[in-house]
């Protein structure tokens, strides 16, 4: 992420209440939407709700439907890489992981844990896109399937903003984040076990925070560029949700960032998902 671009988020940040009241974690959460209105907008599915895999992953039933992707009306301001605002519509139902991959599941999987902040329950960090299609190939081969993935950034977005409308899954108000998420403003400097803060309408935690999230899809400058994915350069990769170590403004869920693929960070993770037959 440029300079420039850094100083912008701050600014964005305190315009926005961030530098008064985003480090709090007091005051009355808004109420999450109301959960039988959220289930009846669920598509009807033969599928399970929640499933887990064989290393321990739990997963969560993400229904078909459409929503607007992009910065909207309600964001006091918008990155140029996440305009045009525009309508997407998720053809297939998905299962999201319902935590980032933790550290103990990628230790069944891969030879070494690379992560600079230690814990079984942690978010697994300090992984490049590369590492973690390694992971999935390695997952995929156990368990005799092709079906383990990065959602797409489509997916990711839609399910992080679960049915909302909002600059955050609970709405625009700032000071709610430590509710919700870990940021640089509550984190203490380094990332947390998965699953401590509020969960989002759709069962998924840590949406917003904890660790950056590799997505399958190629970075662009904006939603109008398209092109191959072929290239004799590697093309940089999005990373979506923001992280323990950024401000609040970058964890807005229209928010997008890139990285090479080989780059590994220690705020970079990633959570898996899958279409089911």
């Amino acid at each position: 992420m440029t300079k420039k671009r850094k100083i912008r988020n701050i600014l964005m940040t305190l315009l926005s209440g961030g530098f008064l009241f985003a480090c709090s974690d007091s005051g009355k959460a808004p109420a999450a939407p109301d959960a039988a209105a959220q289930q009846s907008a669920r598509v009807e599915s033969t599928f399970d709700a929640t499933a887990m895999n064989d290393i321990g992953v739990e997963f969560v039933l993400i229904p078909a439907g459409e929503f607007m992707m992009g910065c909207g009306a309600n964001d006091i301001a918008c990155e140029d890489d996440e305009k045009p605002q525009h309508r997407v519509k998720i053809k297939r139902p998905f299962y999201l992981g319902k935590y980032e991959v933790t550290q103990s599941e990628w230790e069944i999987v891969m030879p070494e844990n690379p992560s600079r902040s230690r814990g079984d329950n942690k978010p697994v960090d300090n992984v490049s896109w590369d590492d973690v299609q390694t992971f999935i190939q390695r997952l995929n081969d156990m368990e005799g399937t092709r079906k383990y993935r990065l959602p797409t950034e489509e997916e990711w977005e839609y399910a992080a903003r679960a049915g909302t409308g909002g600059t955050y899954h609970f709405g625009d108000d700032v000071t709610h984040l430590g509710r919700y998420a870990w940021y640089d403003g509550n984190s203490g400097g380094h990332s947390h076990p998965v699953g401590q803060k509020h969960v989002n309408p759709w069962g998924l935690y840590d949406m917003h925070g904890n660790v950056w999230e590799w997505v399958a899809d190629a970075y662009r400058a904006n939603y109008d560029v398209r092109g191959s994915d072929k290239s004799d350069k590697p093309l940089p990769r999005v990373l979506r949700g923001g992280s323990w170590n950024i401000n609040s403004w970058s964890l807005r869920a229209a928010f997008r960032s890139g990285s090479k693929p080989d780059i590994r960070n220690e705020a970079y993770g990633f959570r898996l998902a899958f279409t089911p037959d």
